[in-house]
C-alpha cells in the first residue's frame, strides 16, 4: 500500500479534545495516531471507468502514455490515477478537465465508494431502490452494472443536490434511472417492493476528514445521536420496501459504531426476517465493533465491513448486506 502524502499545512489543532478521547476509546492510542495521520494526507485520486460508454480495455489504451492506473482490487472498473508528466503539472492539472470525463468515460469517485454497488450486485432487469442518491456516483454505478437494463428509482430529498444528479446521470449515458425527491422514510409505505436497496446513508462523515477538514468542526456527540436516529429510519423504510428474497445493502463514510454497527444491531433486533450476509471483498478490513460506550451489539455485527483510512489508504468506510429471509 503506498505511503500517505501529508497535507502541508493541516491543522491538527481543529480535532477537538472530545473527539480524540472518543477515538482513543474506539481505536486505542496507536490506531488512533494512525487514523490521524491518514485522515491528515491527500487522498490518492481514483476513477471508475463507465462501461455504458466506454470499455475497461479501450479506456486504458486512451490514457496509455499520460497516465498511471493501478487497479483497484475490489472494483474491476477502478483505477487509482497518477499524471505522468513532471511535478508542476501534476499539481496543476485536474482530472475533472479530461475529455474522457466531460464524454462520460470516466467517473471521478473515491475507491472505498465503489464497494456499496459492488456488495449489492444489481443485474440487469432488476428493480433496484438508491434511497439516498445524489450526486450519483453509485447511481451510475448500479446503472452500468445493469447495462441500462431494469429501473433504479434514485431518491433524494435535498431539491439542491438533485441537478447534481441529473446532469451526472446524463453525462454517464444511465438510461434506466428516474429520480425522485422524497423522504426516504415514505417508501417503505408506497407498497412497491424492490429487488435491490441501497441506503447510503447521511452521516457525520468521519472516514472523510482528509477530504474535508470541516468533518472536524461539526462534528459532536449530539450530531451523531441525531443522525443515527435518521439513520434508523432509512434503513426500516429500505427494508420494508425490499421483496422477500430481496437484499439491500446500508453504507456510511463515517467511523462511529452508533451509526453502523448500532444501526444494523437495531434492525435485527426489530426484523426477525433480516439476515446479515458475509461480505467477501479482496480487501483490507478492520474488525467490527462489537460493543461500545457500553452498548453490546449484535454478534452478528461481526460480518459487517468496516475500513479506517489506514487499513487501503482511502476514505473510510462501513458496509452491511442484509438479505429478507422468508419466515
Amino acid at each position: 500500500m503506498d505511503s500517505p502524502t501529508p497535507m502541508p499545512d493541516a491543522r491538527k489543532d481543529l480535532i477537538k479534545p472530545a473527539f480524540k478521547e472518543h477515538y482513543e476509546q474506539l481505536l486505542g492510542p496507536a490506531c488512533y495516531e494512525k487514523f490521524i495521520t491518514y485522515s491528515f494526507a491527500y487522498i490518492r485520486k481514483s476513477i471508475r471507468a463507465n462501461t455504458l460508454k466506454i470499455s475497461v480495455k479501450h479506456l486504458k489504451e486512451r490514457l496509455r502514455g499520460r497516465w498511471e492506473l493501478t487497479p483497484i482490487p475490489w472494483c474491476k472498473e477502478g483505477f487509482w490515477i497518477a499524471y505522468k508528466g513532471d511535478d508542476d503539472q501534476d499539481e496543476r492539472f485536474d482530472i475533472g478537465n479530461l475529455p474522457e470525463h466531460a464524454l462520460g468515460y470516466v467517473y471521478v469517485q473515491d475507491a472505498a465508494s465503489m464497494i456499496p454497488p459492488v456488495v449489492l450486485r444489481p443485474r440487469p432487469g432488476d428493480l433496484v431502490l438508491d434511497l439516498c442518491a445524489a450526486p450519483g456516483s453509485k447511481t451510475s454505478q448500479m446503472a452500468a452494472m445493469m447495462r441500462n437494463k431494469g429501473l433504479i428509482v434514485a431518491n433524494d430529498l435535498q431539491a439542491s443536490r438533485l441537478p447534481a444528479l441529473g446532469i451526472n446521470l446524463q453525462r454517464v449515458g444511465a438510461s434506466n434511472v428516474i429520480t425522485t425527491k422524497m423522504l426516504g422514510q415514505r417508501f417503505g409505505k408506497k407498497g412497491i417492493q424492490f429487488d435491490k436497496v441501497l441506503v447510503d446513508a447521511p452521516c457525520s462523515g468521519t472516514g472523510t476528514i482528509r477530504r474535508s477538514l470541516k468533518v472536524l468542526q461539526m462534528w459532536s456527540p449530539k450530531l451523531v445521536e441525531r443522525l443515527s436516529h435518521t439513520q434508523k429510519k432509512l434503513i426500516k423504510a429500505g427494508y420494508d420496501a425490499l421483496k422477500p428474497g430481496g437484499v439491500l445493502v446500508y453504507s456510511t463514510c463515517t467511523q462511529e459504531p452508533e451509526e453502523n454497527e448500532g444501526v444494523i444491531s437495531w434492525l435485527l433486533g426489530q426484523e426477525p426476517s433480516a439476515e446479515l450476509l458475509d461480505i467477501g471483498l479482496d480487501i483490507k478490513r478492520s474488525d467490527a465493533v462489537s460493543s461500545f460506550n457500553r452498548t453490546e451489539y449484535h454478534e452478528d455485527v461481526r460480518k459487517c465491513l468496516r475500513i479506517y483510512p489506514q487499513d487501503n489508504n482511502t476514505e473510510g468506510f462501513f458496509v452491511a448486506k442484509i438479505k429478507k429471509t422468508t419466515l
